[in-house]
């Protein structure tokens, strides 16, 4: 089958894109995080559970990453989810940190952000 030339030369228009970055005027953000612990054990109290978030941003960015101001606003121990905040800048981080911790206390865990 024989192809117009018409077609065969035909400029296919480039595409263009443009960049947005909607940057949020809050001075912190909040996040509703759960930690599981597939294989049960000890529940960490409040106090080991902060220790566990400034642990999980030292291991992935150091003293810098421990010294991010992150609060506890609120913690249940029995299904082990809290409400955090941190300020805007430390949102990646934070998020991150979280993510990639996988043990507490040798044992397998995970952070999942829940909002």
């Amino acid at each position: 089958r024989e192809v117009p030339e018409s077609m065969e030369h035909a400029a296919v228009p480039a595409a263009t894109f443009e960049r947005r970055v909607v940057r949020s005027g809050a001075e912190h953000h909040y996040l509703r995080v759960r930690l599981e612990l597939p294989d049960g054990g000890a529940r960490p109290n409040a106090a080991q559970f902060k220790q566990l978030v400034v642990s999980a941003l030292r291991e992935l960015h150091g003293e810098v990453g421990a010294a991010l101001p992150v609060d506890v606003l609120t913690y249940e121990e029995k299904n082990l989810s809290a409400i955090l905040r941190v300020i805007s800048s430390g949102l990646v981080k934070l998020w991150s940190a979280l993510t990639l911790l996988g043990f507490y206390q040798n044992r397998r865990c995970a952070f999942r952000v829940l909002q």
